[in-house]
């Protein structure tokens, strides 16, 4: 069940039989949620970490007029709230974008962890490090990065988070997005973000049907987005 969190976890450095039993033992809770649904709601003080394992999530803010972004994608094998083992209170939503199969880590257990496995400890907290550099990268592309470039860049980095997981079929990964959530990642009008879409088609990059995008030209794609998956750190070295 946990397979995609030891491939995700595992590309950084070598995950031993001792370190997977752990994880295994930490998992209590075990939900399925519906699109739209709230898997952690804002001001929420969760007494366990969610680790996706099927479907698409994200990370959102919602402003007083009622206009929504989205702040990071979640795939399977990533836990969408580890940081709220010790910020407590969570200052933003986690919501379901797909049906969405989840398991819980108590943090009691997270705790024990820590204090005794100092390896998979370390691990943890680069995952906790890899969703710092996600956002970082998702400001930049906010900021400077045309529209294109900005959707060209999106596309390459969940192909490669994707590709981790075995979520992919050769070039084409499933993207369960409608166009108005896909705007609400990169702040536009739906309207802009077909344009932005066709855009990328139109240059002979990607493929797109229905929830079906197929890299069409690889490097083409990176070269729009100027994407270097340095801040994924996915070199396997030890940790």
């Amino acid at each position: 069940m946990l397979e995609s969190l030891y491939l995700n976890l595992g590309q950084h450095d070598a995950l031993s039989e001792a370190e997977k039993a752990l994880l295994a033992d930490a998992m209590s809770i075990e939900k399925h949620f519906g699109v739209g649904e709230d898997i952690v709601a804002e001001g929420s003080r969760p007494g366990y970490s969610t680790l996706i394992l099927d479907g698409l999530a994200a990370r959102y803010k919602v402003l007083e007029d009622g206009g929504r972004q989205f702040t990071s994608l979640q795939v399977p094998g990533d836990f969408v709230d580890l940081h709220a083992f010790l910020l407590k209170t969570m200052d933003h939503g986690i919501i379901a974008l797909s049906p969405c199969h989840i398991v819980a880590a108590d943090h009691a257990k997270l705790r024990a962890i820590t204090e005794q496995a100092p390896h998979l400890t370390r691990l943890l907290w680069l995952d906790t490090l890899v969703d710092g550099a996600i956002h970082r990268e998702w400001i930049v592309a906010m900021g400077r990065r045309s529209k294109t470039s900005h959707l060209a860049h999106l596309l390459c980095e969940l192909f490669v988070r994707l590709q981790v997981v075995k979520r992919t079929n050769g070039m084409s990964f499933r993207l369960p997005l409608s166009q108005a959530e896909l705007a609400d990642v990169l702040g536009l009008s739906v309207v802009h973000m077909n344009r932005v879409i066709g855009a990328l088609r139109g240059l002979g990059a990607i493929g797109w049907v229905q929830h079906m995008v197929t890299i069409l030209d690889w490097d083409r794609l990176v070269g729009i987005a100027e994407f270097d998956p340095t801040y994924l750190s996915m070199n396997r070295e030890p940790r």
